[in-house]
């Protein structure tokens, strides 16, 4: 679903109805947020300009978890988002963002990637 664009479909002065001058432009284009949340994984591609894509996480179910001590990645199951300072309407839907805090079986850890424009749930465990 892609979102209107501003001033091209404005009210006059008089309250009346205005024509939009013109249709959307290439660079005019922009879709809703990814806002991946917690069930069995889901990737979505999507095209960007130039011609390249980008893959986007709907729904997530493991996140690729970093011990700072050890430096060894582990794939683990995410319990529960337990903050998220980005949103506090996300904090409570359980929507997964860069900077999130996640509940894993490993324990606590930051989200340090962005899962709606990565497709992938990287984090680092906090003591």
């Amino acid at each position: 679903m892609i979102k209107s664009v501003k001033n091209l479909r404005k009210k006059k002065a008089t309250g009346g109805r205005r024509i939009a001058y013109r249709g959307r432009r290439g660079f005019e284009r922009n879709s809703y947020a990814s806002e991946t949340a917690l069930g069995e994984t889901r990737v979505v591609k999507r095209e960007t300009r130039g011609g390249g894509f980008k893959l986007g996480l709907r729904t997530a179910n493991h996140a690729n978890v970093v011990e700072p001590s050890t430096g060894k990645v582990t794939k683990a199951k995410i319990l529960k988002v337990l903050a998220n300072p980005a949103n506090r309407d996300y904090e409570r839907r359980g929507v997964i963002t860069k900077g999130c805090s996640i509940e894993t079986e490993k324990g606590i850890a930051k989200v340090v990637s962005r899962p709606g424009q990565d497709g992938v749930v990287n984090a680092i465990l906090v003591k």
